[in-house]
C-alpha cells in the first residue's frame, strides 16, 4: 500500500508540474522552457484570497514539497501544523504584527523545527517553506511567508493557538488559497548585484 501510494503521489507531482508547464507553453509564457525555472521566476507573494477551501490532495503534495527539502545530515527536524480552523487563523492575525492576511486565508501551514534534533534546524526549515511556496505556486494557489522566528513575542502567539511542545520552535506561518486577484510577478533580476571573484 505505501509503495501504491507513493507511486500516486509522485505521479500527481508529475502531472502537476507537466500540465503547468504545458498550459505556460500554449500561452506562450514560458520564460525559460524549464517548468521548474519558470515556477521560480513566477512565483508571488499573495496576500488576498478566495474564500474557497483547498483540496486536501493539494495540501499533501505541499507538505510533501516541504520536505522533500535538503536538510544537513539528512536529519529533517522539521514538523508542521496545518491550521484551518477560522477562530484560530482570526487570533493569529489580530495578534501577529504583518500578518493580516490570515483574516482571509482559509488554511495555514506553521513550519516549526525541532532544536532538540538539529541546532540548525531554522536552515533546514527555511528550506522546508521554500519548497512549500513554490509547491503553492505550481498548484496554482498563492501564499507567503510570516516570520515567527526568531521574534520571541511571535513565537509565544504562534504557540499559544497550536499547542507546540517546547522544543518545537515556529520558524513561519504560510497562510494560503486560490489567489482573489491575478497578479504579476516582480522583475528581482539585477545585474548590479552579481559580483565575481571578489566585491
Amino acid at each position: 500500500m505505501k509503495k501504491i501510494f507513493s507511486f500516486l503521489c509522485l505521479f500527481m507531482v508529475v502531472t502537476t508540474m507537466m500540465s503547468c508547464s504545458s498550459a505556460k507553453e500554449e500561452k506562450g509564457t514560458s520564460e525559460t522552457g524549464n517548468a521548474a525555472l519558470d515556477n521560480i521566476f513566477e512565483r508571488k507573494s499573495v496576500r488576498t484570497y478566495l474564500n474557497k477551501g483547498v483540496e486536501k490532495e493539494k495540501i499533501d503534495l505541499m507538505l510533501r514539497a516541504g520536505m522533500a527539502a535538503p536538510s544537513g545530515k539528512d536529519v529533517r527536524p522539521w514538523e508542521f501544523v496545518v491550521v484551518t480552523d477560522r477562530a484560530k487563523l482570526d487570533s493569529m492575525a489580530a495578534a501577529l504584527p504583518y500578518a493580516k492576511m490570515l483574516t482571509q486565508a482559509r488554511n495555514a501551514i506553521i513550519v516549526c523545527g525541532d532544536s532538540a534534533r538539529s541546532s540548525y534546524w531554522y536552515l533546514d526549515c527555511s528550506a522546508a517553506a521554500q519548497n512549500i511556496l513554490l509547491a503553492a505556486e505550481s498548484l496554482g494557489l498563492g501564499a507567503v511567508w510570516t516570520a515567527a522566528y526568531p521574534y520571541e513575542d511571535r513565537m509565544q502567539v504562534v504557540r499559544k493557538y497550536t499547542n507546540l511542545p517546547e522544543n518545537i520552535l515556529p520558524l513561519c506561518v504560510i497562510p494560503f488559497g486560490y489567489p482573489a486577484t491575478k497578479e504579476n510577478p516582480k522583475q528581482k533580476f539585477d545585474e548590479k548585484k552579481i559580483h565575481y571573484n571578489q566585491y
